[in-house]
C-alpha cells in the first residue's frame, strides 16, 4: 500500500469519526444546562485561538529559520538547499583549512630535520682532524652513512 494512498484512507477514517463525534455531542448538547453550553463555548473558542496562535508561530518560526537543508513538498518531492548564513558556511570549511595547515606545519618540520641532520653531519666533518685526501676516499663516505657504534 503506497504513503499517499495510506494518508487518504487515514484523513477520510479521520473525517467520518469527527462527523460522528460532532453529530453525537449536537445531540446531546441540546438536553445541557445554558451556562454549561455557555461554558463549553467559551472553552471552545479558547482552545480554537490558541489553536490559531500556535500554527501561527510555527509558521513564523519556519518562515525566519530560513536554512531548512532539507524539506517535503505538497507532492511529495525532496526540496534541497536554503539558505545558509556565512558563519555556517566558514565552519564547514573549516576542517579543510586545519587540515591544510596541519600538512604544512609537518612538512616545514620534516625539512628542518633534514637541515638539522645534514648541518650535524657537517659540524663533525669540520671538527675532526682528517687529511684532505680522505674525504675524496669512496669507503669515507660509506663511513659516514654508517658509523661505527660508540
Amino acid at each position: 500500500m503506497s504513503s499517499t494512498h495510506q494518508t487518504a484512507a487515514l484523513s477520510s477514517l479521520e473525517a467520518r469519526l469527527g462527523a460522528r463525534f460532532a453529530s453525537a455531542l449536537t445531540a446531546r448538547s441540546q438536553s445541557l444546562p445554558h451556562d454549561i453550553t455557555e461554558r463549553l463555548r467559551f472553552a471552545r473558542e479558547k482552545s480554537l485561538s490558541v489553536a490559531r496562535e500556535s500554527r501561527a508561530q510555527a509558521s513564523r518560526a519556519q518562515a525566519s529559520s530560513g536554512a531548512s537543508v532539507v524539506g517535503v513538498s505538497a507532492n511529495g518531492s525532496a526540496i534541497l538547499g536554503g539558505f545558509l548564513p556565512w558563519w555556517q558556511r566558514a565552519a564547514s570549511v573549516l576542517p579543510l583549512l586545519v587540515l591544510v595547515a596541519g600538512l604544512v606545519m609537518v612538512d616545514n618540520w620534516a625539512a628542518r630535520e633534514q637541515v638539522l641532520a645534514a648541518a650535524e653531519i657537517d659540524a663533525q666533518l669540520l671538527s675532526d682532524d682528517l687529511p684532505p685526501a680522505a674525504y675524496s676516499d669512496p669507503g669515507f663516505g660509506e663511513y659516514l652513512r654508517n658509523p661505527p657504534p660508540p
